[in-house]
Formats: structure tokens, sequence, C-alpha cells
């Protein structure tokens, strides 16, 4: 698997040569393919071969491309992961109901004791009780929407009294782009394993192509948010900062590695469970301890 994230800012033509990506622009760069684990194509005045592209799906190197305000519009995914594809939806679709449900409260506690940790973190100690509380009073799906109450509670502390998720600004923008590039690291883990990004285990929008990458997602988003509150005001490199977010060092199964690869064993770890039927399997990546 590759651990380079190439981000493409300006004109130019990418092509596939000798088993590299070969970057044509004011001057000629060769990267081996083998080496990339993620393609940002952050302009639209960049050309792109179809046998790159159909190498880059091959290999299930992620392409996230932008649009004219360089913020992230679309990915590629390959039809087919692995070679029982078939199989593999079939077992998706017949995921019971009480494990799906199951596995959204676990993914839903472990999102908010990771936000309790980021209010601490950010001086809001009472706030980060109240999110405690939520976690221990999750039900079986989170029917009393829990989630709900506490990203409330949450977002008024680290956006500010009056701000919301669509009321823009410099941090918001970090947010939107963070959340981007880990939807895409989701899907790409869950297409390598021969599942259906379209079906999910909560999010059931018929319009939305990735349901099951925006489920898995969820606990990492304040993984995100800690990052881009790190982050100073104004910072102009924000995306390329964000994008690297895939490097950072967390724990996976006791172990140091980055988080691109804690996010592979977390899905296959989820399909697993849902497999299962035992949400004991999960193993969600981590920062740090979070306890209730």
């Amino acid at each position: 698997m590759g651990f380079r994230i190439v981000v493409v800012k300006s004109r130019c033509k990418l092509e596939l040569r000798l088993n590299s990506l070969i970057i044509r622009g004011e001057r000629e760069k060769h990267i081996f393919i083998g080496e990339i684990n993620t393609l940002i194509v952050q302009s639209t005045a960049v050309s792109l071969t179809a046998a790159l592209l159909s190498e880059l799906a091959k290999r299930n190197i992620k392409v996230i491309f932008c649009d004219e305000k360089c913020e992230p519009a679309c990915e590629l995914l390959p039809y087919y992961g692995t070679g029982n594809t078939s199989k593999r939806y079939r077992m998706q679709a017949e995921w019971a109901e009480e494990i799906k449900a199951e596995v959204w409260r676990e993914i839903i506690r472990r999102k908010i004791l990771i936000q309790r940790a980021v209010l601490i973190e950010q001086g809001f100690p009472e706030q980060a009780e109240m999110l405690a509380g939520y976690a221990r009073e999750i039900l079986t799906g989170d029917r009393s929407n829990r989630e709900g109450h506490a990203a409330k509670v949450y977002f008024n502390c680290i956006l500010g009294e009056g701000n919301s998720r669509g009321s823009g600004g410099f941090l918001n923008g970090c947010l939107n782009y963070g959340y981007a590039i880990i939807l895409s690291a989701c899907n790409r883990e869950i297409v390598a394993a021969g599942y259906c990004t379209q079906l999910g285990i909560c999010h059931i929008n018929e319009f939305n192509e990735f349901n099951f990458g925006c489920d898995l997602m969820e606990p990492l988003r304040p993984v995100v948010d800690r990052h881009a509150l790190a982050l100073e005001k104004g910072d102009r490199d924000f995306k390329r900062k964000m994008a690297d977010i895939l490097n950072l060092e967390v724990r996976s199964e006791g172990k140091r590695t980055t988080l691109d690869l804690a996010i592979r064993t977390y899905v296959r770890s989820a399909i697993d469970a849902l497999n299962e039927g035992d949400v004991t399997l999960i193993r969600f990546p981590q920062e740090e301890e979070d306890e209730l």
C-alpha cells in the first residue's frame, strides 16, 4: 500500500509511464505509482489520461477531484474491489437490522467520547461532562438521538454561539475539506474489501452514493476537528495540512501506525462485526484513551 498523498495544484498533464505517475507542467516530475496512497487533483486545469485513471483504479488508489473553488467535488472508485464482490453485496444486503443498530450505537458512542475529549482540550469541562452523560444514555440504534444533542453542545463550543456548520468561515472550510478526505479513505477501504458504498446501516439517502462511508466515518470526524482547531486562523496552506491528516500517528490494535492504515483496520473490523453479529470485533483508531 502506498504512503504518499499527492496534491496537484496547477495546470499540468498527468499520465502513466513505466509504472510511474508523470506530472508534466513547468517541470516534469516522476512518482512511482506504488508509492501513492491518494491523489488530490485540486486544479480544474489538469488533464489526465485514461490509462492513468485505469491503473489508479486497479490499484485502489484514491483519486479526489476538486471544483473551481478547490473544494472536493467527486472521487474515482473502481467497480470491483475483490473477485467475489457480488457475494459480498448479497451479504451486505442481508445484514440484520439488530446488528446494524448495535454497530451504529457503538459508532456514535465512540464519536461522542472523542468529542468529549476535544472539549476538555479546548477548555469546556462542563460541556464535556454533558457529552459523557449522552454517551452513557445511547440506546440501540441511537433511537433517542443522543448524537444530535451532543452535536449541538459540541459545535456551540468549538464554533462559538450563533455559528453553525452551515455558516461558513475558516474553521468550517477546514472541517469540510478534512471530512471529505476521511470519507474518501473510508470509501476506498469499503470498495477494496468488496462491499458497496451505497448501502448504509443508518445513512439511507437514495441520492447519496456513499451512505456506508458516511456511517463509518462518524467517529473519525472529531479527529478532523482536533486537527483543524490546531491550525492558525487564515492559514493559506490549510488544505495541504488537512490532507496530511491521513499521515497522523494514532494507535490501532495497540500499535502505533498512521490514521490511513488504522482506517483500513477499522473499516474491515466494522464489516466483520456486521457479518459475524459481534460488535466487540470493531477496532477504532485511537489518539488517546477515552473513558466514560
